[in-house]
């Protein structure tokens, strides 16, 4: 259906302010959630900084990062019922303000534990810096997860069915910019400032320790003992981002066109839904639509295992590229910066092929998307130590751009399969789902690296790209949305 047919029978004065607000609350939800990415994914950018000055184990990253995947993916979930009774636009903020605050404690997390432990080194101060860094990731974690269920029960309010995968995947770049944009801030902040200690042989022979080395210091060695400290201020300054983004928020979204005097989007009726308030009916929209619904429980299954190859990159690149590539870490941030760079091209190709190839129906280019995602895998894997960086830079770029299509689609599918009414609780669910495949590539990859090498995780991540081919698969004969089956629940019954 072309938008011109889609909006056709809006009043043109209607229609020009639908699509003004349109764009407006498209754009603010995607500046919005980028920026809930500055204050997430700094993480990965301080870890080989915190292994450097402490010698935490890829295990202990592994386990916080499993944790805050499960408490955000339940995050996810309950806030998708959250927003049903608190609008989205103060629940977004909220979450975004909340973010803020637990960054700032994660920066003075070190300068606590020596406090308390009345040292500044060893492992009891150690051991109690990776308790605070697993509460306040938790915390954070959970906050994270009340920014999604917003814009998902959002934006199906503004977006017709017969386009929301391709504006949808527009939306979805706000993943990508704001992933590429923090690595490259926090890559930038890592390699710049922190104290020069590079002299001190104590220190440099404490890096060296911490990282499993022996012998004269490396590189990379030095590079860490020139910038101590350097991995607080990729918390202090996302943060206070992370602040304005939140007034932004608050003062320029609304959650659906009745709040500023527009009617409700042609042909997105959801039969007698909007006639009866009850409680039971709204309990029986929910069970067809969401809960018996088929279709939306392969998307969630499906979503497990997209999660694990993407996190599983995204996550831990920055480390895997330091420590199997041997490149620096402003290199490694670049190279996953170019990965999410890559996966915004992606997400806007597949969006724009689901509506014009497949006709709506973005199931079909999630098949597509995963074969490719593991056919660039497969090419990295077997890719030489000594391969050049614009080489492992090319292949991980080819990757990005189709594992992105399905991270995206997913979510724009369930808004469809499961109405607007009920996007936001079929989200919760693939969010539980979701991460629980981050929080397991956390372990994976934590412990396979450990334990056999960094080998094997690729070849575990090209495993898990294949499987959830073939369960995206099982769906190909799927319709493209669930207006139909709305319409068709009898409330009476």
């Amino acid at each position: 259906m072309e938008k011109q047919d889609v909006y056709g029978s809006l009043e043109p004065s209607v229609r020009k302010k639908f699509m003004s607000w349109q764009f407006r609350t498209i754009l603010i939800t995607m500046v919005g959630y980028a920026i809930f990415y500055f204050v997430r994914k700094n993480f990965s950018l301080a870890m080989p900084g915190l292994t450097a000055e402490y010698g935490i184990s890829n295990k202990s990253f592994g386990w916080i990062i499993f944790a805050g995947s499960l408490v955000y993916g339940f995050s996810r979930f309950i806030n998708g019922y959250v927003v049903d009774r608190i609008k989205g636009r103060i629940v977004m903020a909220v979450g975004l303000l909340l973010c803020a605050l637990s960054n700032f404690a994660f920066g003075f997390g070190a300068n606590l534990s020596a406090i308390i432990i009345g040292q500044e080194s060893g492992p009891d101060m150690v051991n109690f810096l990776i308790m605070i860094m697993g509460v306040t990731i938790i915390l954070n974690q959970y906050f994270q997860g009340m920014g999604y269920p917003p814009c998902a029960r959002i934006l199906p309010h503004w977006i017709h069915p017969s386009e929301l995968a391709t504006k949808m995947s527009v939306w979805n770049c706000s993943h990508s910019i704001g992933a590429s944009l923090a690595v490259v801030l926090c890559g930038y902040l890592m390699g710049t400032l922190g104290t020069d200690m590079s002299a001190n042989a104590d220190v440099v022979a404490r890096i060296m320790n911490n990282m499993g080395l022996s012998g004269e210091p490396t590189e990379q060695v030095l590079i860490y003992a020139a910038h101590i400290g350097a991995w607080k201020w990729c918390f202090y300054i996302p943060a206070c981002l992370a602040v304005a983004g939140a007034i932004f928020i608050f003062i320029g979204l609304r959650d659906e066109p009745k709040e500023v005097g527009l009617p409700d989007l042609p042909d997105t009726g959801l039969g007698g839904l909007k006639e009866t308030k009850s409680k039971s009916a709204r309990k029986k929209f929910e069970l067809e639509m969401v809960w018996k619904n088929r279709w939306v429980w392969t998307f969630c299954v499906a979503n497990l295992f997209v999660y694990v190859v993407r996190m599983g990159v995204l996550d831990w690149g920055p480390k895997f590229l330091t420590e199997s590539r041997g490149l620096n870490i402003k290199d490694a941030a670049w190279t996953v910066a170019a990965f999410e760079i890559a996966g915004i091209v992606g997400t806007l190709v597949a969006g724009w092929l689901t509506d014009k190839l497949f006709k709506g129906k973005g199931h079909r280019m999630c098949v597509v998307c995963m074969a490719g995602a593991a056919l660039f895998m497969t090419i990295f894997r077997f890719l030489p130590e000594t391969a050049s960086l614009g080489l492992t830079a090319a292949v991980l770029v080819g990757a990005g751009f189709f594992i992105y299509g399905p991270q995206a689609l997913i979510g724009i599918e369930l808004g469809n399969q499961a109405t607007k009414e009920a996007s936001a609780r079929a989200n919760g669910i693939a969010g539980i789902l979701g991460y629980l495949g981050s929080g397991l590539s956390g372990l994976l990859v934590g412990y396979v690296a450990d334990l056999y090498g960094w080998t094997h995780v690729f070849e575990t991540i090209i495993v898990v790209a294949i499987i959830g081919m073939f369960v995206l698969i099982s769906m190909w004969a799927a319709p493209r949305d669930g207006y139909e089956r709305a319409s068709k629940i009898k409330y009476d019954e």
